[in-house]
């Protein structure tokens, strides 16, 4: 615990009070509060990664949590191939990052990809990229970042769906309750606290999302799918600043946190 978390933990709040550039040695002394200072008043990129994570945290969680439920309660029912359509589901989730990239590249490419085949049908534009265009850029990537994440959620709701007693469903049944009233009345309730931690779980892996992005649209064009977490690693591993990317960090760690009591707590996770 003491080396891989306190040490590391301790060790970039320390380089987020220093001007520390490797590329700048005759720069660096003890900066004080002066990197927090530059983050809030003098830094409009860290307001825009902040904004757009948030945005990036909110649509992801909402649409693989809509999904991940649907695909688990098809996949709950008993059918025929319900085996071979859970692997189906959850395939996915076994794709590191980077090869999810790839995949989704090659879908996006404007010459070889889907919007070649969407343009013969008259439904784009020849040449189109919707990586490059602000406009599409956002719903790409998040596209993209579904196809994983999906299957996440649907695994944890399928083993907490699986604990909930049929007597329930027969009862309700005989009383003459619809499927949706056995849904609100009797799933989503047992749901309750698996929904509230993979939704956690989920928010701050999204918003520590880096892999996806940068190798998708590198946090562009022009900023626009940039995170939090993103800048700090091109301020820390392209700039060679590592004092503000600490200090990026530390604030990003302070949010994070301040989130995941006000979460738990407002959510009344654990309580019946």
């Amino acid at each position: 615990m003491l080396a891989f978390l306190v040490y590391p933990m301790a060790s970039v709040v320390y380089y987020s009070l220093q001007h520390y550039n490797v590329s700048k040695p005759w720069d660096n002394a003890f900066a004080g509060l002066d990197n927090f200072r530059t983050l809030l008043f003098d830094d409009p990129l860290f307001w825009q990664s902040l904004a757009f994570s948030a945005k990036w945290v909110v649509t992801e969680v909402a649409l693989q949590l809509v999904f991940g439920l649907a695909l688990a309660l098809i996949v709950n029912e008993t059918f025929i191939g319900r085996a071979v359509s859970r692997a189906l589901v959850f395939s996915p989730w076994a794709v590191s990052g980077v090869l999810t990239t790839g995949i989704w590249v090659l879908l996006y490419n404007p010459t070889t990809g889907v919007s070649r085949y969407l343009a013969d049908l008259g439904l784009m534009n020849y040449g189109a990229a919707p990586l490059a265009n602000p406009d599409t850029v956002f719903w790409a990537a998040v596209l993209a970042e579904l196809w994983r994440g999906v299957p996440f959620f649907a695994i944890l709701l399928l083993a907490d769906l699986q604990t909930v007693s049929r007597d329930l469903y027969e009862a309700a049944s005989v009383d003459g309750a619809s499927r949706l009233r056995r849904f609100l009345h009797i799933t989503l309730p047992h749901l309750k606290d698996a929904i509230i931690l993979s939704t956690l779980l989920r928010a701050v892996w999204e918003f520590n999302n880096v892999d996806l992005l940068y190798t998708l649209t590198g946090g562009g064009p022009a900023h626009q799918t940039t995170t939090l977490p993103l800048y700090v690693a091109t301020t820390a591993a392209q700039s060679h600043n590592f004092g503000y990317g600490s200090a990026l960090t530390t604030a990003a760690f302070l949010i994070l946190t301040f989130f995941s009591i006000a979460y738990l707590r407002l959510s009344k996770f654990g309580a019946r």
